[in-house]
This record gives structure tokens, C-alpha cells and sequence, in this order.
């Protein structure tokens, strides 16, 4: 991991277009200011770690191949939904 010291006002440039920028420390938490393209996602760890355990779960197999005929079944009796003309 690199460290770096900034004072406020200070900043760093993360590849050609991500900029961070130190706006305000006040006792143990620091105030952040990042510029970044829109393609760029930019997260507190803890939501990124959830979006990405959430991922994991959505993108399992289940056990039970059977599960996934049994939703299939339950999905097509009850038929799709009309949509609303826009």
C-alpha cells in the first residue's frame, strides 16, 4: 500500500482523470473531495464490499438444479405482467 501525507487542500492524481483532493480534517475523519469520470465508480469500501457480496450471491448456481424448473414453472403459470403503453 502506498501512504501518502496531504494537508487540506492538498490532493492526489490517481491515472489521467481521478483527482482527490483533502477538503477538511476535524479530529479522526477526514472530508474528501474526488473528481472522477462518471464510468468510474467511486465507493465507501463498506457499500463496495456489500455491492460486491451481493454480486457473488446473485450470480450462484443453485445447488439444486431442480430449484431453477420449479421457478420456471411457478414464473410461466403466473404469466408476464402487461406493460404499460407508454
Amino acid at each position: 500500500m502506498l501512504v501518502l501525507t496531504r494537508r487540506v487542500e492538498e490532493g492526489i492524481v490517481i491515472g489521467d482523470d481521478v483527482r482527490v483532493r483533502v477538503l477538511e480534517i476535524k479530529g479522526h475523519q477526514v472530508k474528501l473531495g474526488i473528481d472522477a469520470p462518471r464510468s468510474t465508480g467511486v465507493y465507501r469500501e463498506e457499500i463496495y464490499r456489500r455491492i460486491q457480496e451481493e454480486n457473488r450471491r446473485a450470480a450462484q448456481v443453485p445447488e439444486h438444479p431442480g430449484v431453477l424448473s420449479s421457478l420456471w414453472r411457478e414464473w410461466r403459470n403466473r404469466g408476464l405482467p402487461e406493460r404499460k403503453k407508454p
